[in-house]
């Protein structure tokens, strides 16, 4: 990491440093800064790894196994619907106070998930935390905007990247090493000493002008937009388990959900200070890169989610081994992040890298989706690091693609807008792969099993949701079993092609605008509207 240098000159930080306008930081101050948000932004990555690890431990100890979804998704709904929230705040009171806010939240929500003694309390507090989650990454990135050119970002993407793969190991490391031995409890409090060493940094640290202008806060919009998420989101959570879905309870649910967002959108056109201003769609670069993030999250996160499930369930790995498995999508992250991140900064292009990150990951789950029960891993490591090094050259790329292209003024709203359309595509790609599998699973389970002596009735009794259930099966059942969940974990990486063909669409069509070197209008930006 010491060897990130920059030899551009920044605009000097101090009081005559315009209000309205980027504050942007030396190396050495970016650097400082730069511990704290990747503090935050860890906090944030590291909680789903290292709570998923835990929950089969914590549901022996709180009971209420059919509550289990729902210590996830408490945190999933309310990050997803207060993103945006935190993004129009922060460019209404200030980034630095706004980002304290949210970690002062999360901790909050972290100590008491820590001190739960049942499963409503512990549902209960994960909501806490997601509120506060919402805008950690968020702002985060909104933060990096303020105080580093767009055309100098690209320098700094191996340190952004650092974060998500170091959450991707170290959560099932540190969840199965707490659980193991110190208690499950340990996997909140371990935010508190991260989240406060976050804090003093910022405190220090951060010094960013405050946009004194008048306003006044949506609260109707800000209702409609969190009852629009939290109504696709129970849907998306709900069907197939709960209700089934084309229920009344979920169709209900989803016509809902649209018929709030057409509401919100109506009402952010009259809004005086909307949470997310119509206007910015008129923005191609807005419109395009947020339509790449939400399709290109479908198959994303699903591939993150179901690596480790096929390196557990058919290599045998435990959860801690798993997570050293995924060392090579981390290491393909890393390369193509700094890589591209540093010819970004000498050409102040972007464009080709969402073309050959999209072209590259739609190459890599066609490999994966040919893993079979008897792949050695070097192969399924290989096509890990291609993966990841798609990710790489995606992620933070568009990011600094949107943020480029708005007014200083937006760029808070902007930056959550990229998170929030991603996570919500993450969201019902999940879903859809989770429904996927289950049905791909039974296909495939019956196919293996129909020359067996027993038939059918060899499933009967068979927990193929438990992966030490799976390991302790006889060799001959056990083939079977891993064969079968083999292919039908094949199918869900091949269902995430068409989604990446999609993102790519978004990629070729996206339009190019020089990075600023130093916070001026870049040539041929947008106008602001």
């Amino acid at each position: 990491m010491s060897e990130i240098t920059t030899d551009t000159p920044v605009t000097p930080p101090g009081p005559e440093a315009p209000a309205d306008g980027p504050n942007y930081l030396s190396h050495k101050q970016i650097m400082v800064v730069m511990g704290g948000l990747m503090a935050g932004m860890l906090l944030a990555a590291l909680d789903q790894s290292i709570v998923g690890t835990a929950l089969p431990t914590i549901v022996s100890q709180l009971g209420g196994i059919d509550k289990l979804s729902w210590v996830v998704t408490a945190y999933l709904l309310t990050s997803t619907a207060a993103t945006p929230l935190w993004g129009k705040i922060s460019d209404l009171y200030g980034r630095r106070s706004i980002f304290q806010a949210a970690i002062v939240i999360f901790l909050i929500g972290s100590a008491l998930a820590g001190l739960s003694q049942n499963m409503g309390e512990l549902i209960g507090f994960r909501a806490i935390q997601g509120i506060g989650g919402g805008g950690l990454m968020s702002l985060a990135f909104a933060i990096i905007g303020d105080v580093i050119p767009p055309r100098e970002r690209g320098r700094y993407q191996g340190l952004m990247g650092a974060v998500f793969g170091l959450s991707s190991v170290a959560g099932p490391l540190l969840g199965g090493w707490f659980t193991d031995s110190i208690g499950w409890r340990w996997i909140f409090y371990i935010n508190l000493p991260v989240g406060i060493g976050a804090l003093v940094v910022c405190s220090f640290a951060l010094k960013l002008p405050v946009n004194r202008r008048e306003h006044s806060i949506d609260y109707l919009g800000s209702t409609l937009i969190v009852t629009a998420v939290t109504s696709l989101l129970l849907y998306l959570n709900w069907a197939g388990t709960s209700y089934g879905w084309m229920s009344w309870q979920g169709l209900a649910l989803c016509l809902g959900s649209v018929l709030l967002t057409v509401l919100f959108v109506l009402v952010e056109q009259r809004a005086k200070e909307p949470i997310l201003p119509m206007r910015l769609f008129r923005n191609p670069v807005f419109r395009t890169g947020n339509g790449f993030g939400f399709f290109a999250g479908f198959a994303m996160f699903g591939g993150i989610i179901y690596l480790p499930v096929y390196l557990q369930a058919v290599q045998g790995m435990s959860a801690t081994k798993s997570g050293l498995g995924m060392l090579p999508a981390v290491a393909g992250i890393m390369a193509t992040a700094i890589t591209s991140g540093r010819i970004m900064a000498k050409t102040g292009k972007y464009k080709i890298y969402p073309i050959v990150g999209a072209l590259v990951i739609i190459g890599s789950l066609f490999l994966l989706s040919t893993l079979g029960n008897t792949t050695p891993y070097w192969q399924v490591a290989l096509f890990a690091f291609g993966f990841g090094a798609g990710l790489g050259l995606t992620m933070q790329t568009l990011v600094t693609a949107i943020q480029n292209s708005v007014d200083f003024r937006d760029m808070g709203v902007a930056t959550a807008s990229a998170t929030f359309f991603r996570q919500i595509g993450a969201s019902i790609g999940t879903a859809i792969f989770g429904t996927v599998l289950t049905s791909r699973l039974s296909h495939y389970l019956k196919q293996e099993f129909a020359h067996s002596p027993k038939g059918a009735g060899a499933l009967k009794g068979m927990d193929t949701n438990n992966v030490q259930a799976i390991k302790a099966l006889p060799a001959p059942i056990k083939t079977h079993v891993t064969s079968a969940f083999a292919h039908a974990i094949g199918d869900l990486f091949l269902v995430g092609v068409p989604f990446i063909v999609i993102a790519l669409g978004f990629a070729l069509v996206l339009k190019e605008i020089p990075l600023k070197s130093l916070g001026g209008p870049a040539p041929d930006a947008p106008p602001a509207h």
